[in-house]
Order: C-alpha cells, then structure tokens, then sequence
C-alpha cells in the first residue's frame, strides 16, 4: 500500500472534512425537511379545524336562523367570516329559552356563555367551534366585547320575566339584543360611523319587533303569552284571552299598536341611508325582511295568527340579492 504523505494527507484531511460537512449538512436538511413536514401536517390540520368550526356555525345559523344567513351570504367577503361567528353565537344565546327545560338550567347556559366571552379576551378561549370561530374574529376585527355582553344580558333577563311590561321596555330589549349583533358586523367591516349605528339601532329595533311578532303564535302554542301589559290593560285583553283565542279584533289592535313602532323605527332608518356609508348598507338587508313581513301582516289586517303569516318567502334570496346590487336598504 502505497504510504500516505503529507500532501496526501492533508488532501486526505480535506475531503473526510468535506465528506463529514455534508453528511451533517444532510441530515441538517432531512431534520428540516422533517420539521417543515410536521408544521404543514400542523398548519394543515389547523386549517381543518379551523374549517370545520366555520362549517358548523354555518350549518347552524343555516338551520335555525336561515333569513340571516341569506343576508351573511351576501356581505363583503372581509365581513363574511365574522357574520357567521357572531350570528352563530347569536343562534345560541337566543334558543336558550326554548331548549332548556327549567330556568336554572338556563341561567347556567347564560353564565357559560359570559364566561366564555371573558376567556376569548383573555386569550383562552374553550375549545368549541363557535367559541374558536369567534376568538379568530374577534382578534382579527377587534370585535367589542360589550355588545356580546348585552346580547347574553338581554337574553338572560327574559329567563327571569318572560313578559314586558311596556311597548318602550319590548323596544330596549330589541336594542339590546338585535342592534348590538348589527354594531358587531359594522365593526367587522371596519365602520365606525355614527351615522350607520344610528341605522343599526333603528333597523335592529324593526326587526326584534318583528321577530317577536312573528313568534307570537310559537309562544302561545306553548302556553306563553308575552304581549307587552300596559297593551293588554289599554285593550282590556287578558293574557286567558289571546291563549283562548277571544277578542281576536281587540288582539289584533295590540299586534296593530306594536307593528306601528317596528314601521317607524323602519322609515328613520331609511331617511338616514343617504348619510350612512355604502359600505355599511349590507348590514342593512335585513330591512327587506322588516318591510314585507309589515306589508303582509297589514294585508292580514294585524291578525298575527294568519296563516298566510307562517309561509316560507321563497323569493327572499332574490330579493335580497337585488337590494344588495341597489346598495340600499
């Protein structure tokens, strides 16, 4: 064998440095291949999740708040995402009333969700699909805790009295629990415009009158008559009556009295739409929801327990659609 010189060794010394350098230099590159690997895994399985919370809160306004959801469709595709969380979390505060069985139960479901909306501004938020949905957005759009606070304070205290004493306390509940959930869609657009909260205020009191109207035969099938009492006291009408169905002429003056309110707190909201921001005006389509329920009860002479009243719009996702491409409401 031929002996090894120190030229030879030195060249020797190089090329097991250079061999040495690139095996540590390979297994450097498999360890990062490796680590990328596992944070695609990671980021795609984040995704998922994360595609999946959206779906499920989707599925749910869909289900149980399928007006909504036809106007969530047609939002900014900025706002969209948002829409769907906080409509969803809406879903679930307000079913509260009809899916637990005594009150207790739904003073804890109340105390859960005032809970959870603490631990998402805290960081930490529970590993539900709505609660995740609503940390991401909330983060992203700098949603206002207070509205979400009303909203469950609101729902909570018609567990305590499911009755209004008066058309102005039916009025403040609608502000409290309908308005706020359009003020957080208008800061998930980026608006702070005092012009289009007024219009939110407005068109959020419209449609809770609305919405409460339109429930009153659910609720009276069940055994609850929520009309407000100075109405009833005013038309002598007692809540024995409405669940008997007597005085139907004198019933349909109260629903005549509260449609009236929901009507004018319509029209201020269209007088303000010339100084209200375009890009605020989706927020606003549920206004064609207000408007053809107020025409159709009027065509049913107030009588709330038309059965006319209960049928599905089927040409609302046009409508909608062409009042979006109006850019007005």
């Amino acid at each position: 064998m031929a002996s090894i010189t120190k030229t030879n060794r030195g060249t020797w010394s190089f090329l097991s440095y250079i061999r040495r350098h690139e095996k540590k230099k390979s297994v450097l590159t498999c360890a990062r291949n490796i680590r990328s690997h596992q944070q695609l895994r990671f980021y795609n399985s984040t995704e998922k999740t994360s595609a999946n919370n959206r779906q499920y809160c989707l599925n749910l306004i869909q289900k149980y708040d399928n007006e909504n959801f036809l106007c969530t469709l047609l939002y900014p595709k900025s706002a969209r995402e948002a829409a769907i969380a906080i409509r969803a979390f809406n879903v679930e505060i307000a079913q509260v009333q009809d899916v637990v069985s005594d009150k207790q139960r739904g003073a804890m479901r109340m105390v859960f969700w005032r809970d959870t909306i603490e631990k998402i501004y805290q960081g930490s938020p529970p590993q539900t699909p709505i609660a995740l949905e609503l940390a991401k957005v909330i983060l992203e759009h700098k949603l206002t805790k207070q509205w979400f606070m009303r909203c469950i304070d609101a729902r909570a205290d018609r567990l305590d009295n499911d009755s209004f004493r008066s058309v102005n306390d039916l009025e403040d509940y609608c502000e409290h629990s309908v308005s706020s959930v359009m003020y957080l869609i208008l800061e998930s657009l980026g608006i702070k415009d005092l012009q289009a909260d007024h219009a939110a205020s407005h068109i959020g009191r419209a449609h809770g009158l609305v919405t409460y109207l339109r429930a009153i035969p659910f609720n009276t099938s069940r055994g609850r008559v929520n009309l407000p009492t100075e109405l009833l006291i005013k038309y002598n009408v007692s809540q024995e009556d409405v669940y008997r169905g007597k005085k139907p002429e004198l019933v349909n003056d109260i629903v005549y009295d509260i449609a009236s309110v929901a009507i004018q707190h319509l029209r201020t909201a269209q007088s303000l739409k010339k100084d209200v921001p375009k890009s605020a005006v989706s927020t606003f389509l549920n206004a064609v929801i207000c408007e053809k329920y107020l025409m159709d009860i009027q065509k049913a002479e107030f009588n709330v327990f038309d059965s006319k009243l209960q049928r599905k719009n089927g040409l609302l996702p046009v409508q909608l659609f062409l009042q979006s491409m109006k850019r007005s409401y």
